[in-house]
């Protein structure tokens, strides 16, 4: 079990060992929800959490007196207040003017940031259901709107390259949607490397819109799973950064290709002390969003004529690279597989990934 920073004076001291004693002996979920405001157990970081990190708890419908699920925005922030989270990335959709400013409220007792996920138009008419989420998020106090142009992977959800060229003309439409909406309520909207565009095809359409109000939430990790270095990724699309996820990822060899998962920051493969010095000093005022996905491995079926189907820029050398970059990396371990667990098991494991994860952000990374 990993060992928690503990800021204390002496006459904390009694307090801080009595509390490292119950961590060592209560479920880490068990731990969060006994404390009812910070503490010096969870410093505050600057380290927001993205809701996807907590994948098994979000709207969970599932009965846990450890991990109750979280049915909205509120109870996602005062766990992650719970916990010295920064802030939250959360999906906006039909929140209404109330609830928007119950999160206002919420976030600025906490003086936690709050940025958005919200979903693009795909149709003229489906903008102004668009903009009512953009006025909700902005109300709220979000003053970035993270997004996505496909929710699948381009490799299993498109089977052509004809279908990858409507993906790409579709996608830039429901921006040009988009983009007028957040120039008006000056919010800015920030698309994710969502294992769709490759690093230099969505720098290509951020110069095409051309537009100070949409540029790129950097996703550390994802670009790997279309053959892509993470720091060629990285510099490439600097220049639109705009929000983050950070995450770290541990990587093997199968049959097929190779395995792709996150694991907890600072146990897999990326230089994260460098990106994050990168990202401060491109964008001094840039959030930094832990999406910390407690799951069981990716496959990227790289060697299956299939994969290649949308990826024929993608040379030989480019592939050899990663493959090579795939066998000197590789975990020395099995990734994690939390299939075979319960789902109370899997849910310790996220909470526990969660707090790690932290952890290495105000130690190694210095978000404090």
């Amino acid at each position: 079990m990993p060992q928690f920073p503990f800021s204390t004076s002496s006459e904390e001291e009694n307090t801080a060992l009595s509390r490292r004693s119950f961590i060592q002996h209560s479920a880490w979920g068990a731990l969060a929800l006994t404390l009812p405001k910070p503490s010096s157990l969870f410093q505050s970081s600057q380290m927001g959490i993205v809701v996807h990190s907590y994948a098994s708890r979000w709207n969970s419908k599932t009965p846990s007196s450890t991990f109750p699920g979280f049915t909205n925005a509120l109870d996602l922030m005062q766990h992650c207040h719970q916990i010295g989270a920064g802030g939250i990335q959360v999906v906006v959709r039909d929140w209404g003017d109330e609830f928007s400013k119950k999160v206002r409220s919420q976030r600025e007792k906490w003086d936690m940031y709050l940025e958005g996920s919200i979903s693009l138009p795909r149709t003229a008419e489906d903008v102004s259901r668009f903009e009512q989420d953009v006025k909700n998020a902005k109300e709220a106090g979000a003053q970035v709107l993270r997004t996505v142009c496909m929710n699948g992977r381009r490799y299993e959800s498109l089977k052509t390259a004809q279908e990858f060229q409507e993906f790409k003309k579709n996608a830039i439409q429901s921006l040009q949607w988009a983009e007028p909406v957040v120039r008006k309520h000056k919010v800015k909207l920030a698309v994710e490397n969502h294992k769709d565009w490759r690093a230099t095809e969505l720098a290509a359409t951020m110069r095409q819109l051309d537009s100070p109000w949409v540029g790129v939430t950097l996703d550390f990790g994802n670009s790997i799973a279309l053959l892509e270095k993470p720091m060629e990724v990285v510099q490439t699309l600097l220049p639109f950064l705009m929000s983050t996820h950070v995450k770290d990822m541990g990587v093997q060899e199968y049959d097929d290709g190779f395995l792709l998962s996150e694991v907890p920051l600072g146990e897999g493969i990326l230089d994260l002390p460098a990106i994050v010095a990168l990202c401060q000093k491109q964008n001094p005022t840039v959030t930094f969003n832990l999406e910390m996905i407690t799951r069981d491995p990716l496959k990227i079926p790289c060697l299956q004529p299939e994969y290649w189907a949308t990826m024929a820029e993608v040379s030989g050398a480019e592939a050899a690279a990663i493959i090579r970059m795939i066998r000197e990396k590789k975990s020395k371990t099995d990734l994690p597989v939390l299939s075979d667990k319960t789902v109370e098991e899997r849910l310790n494991i996220e909470e526990k990934n969660i707090l790690e994860s932290l952890n290495f952000s105000r130690k190694t990374l210095k978000l404090t």
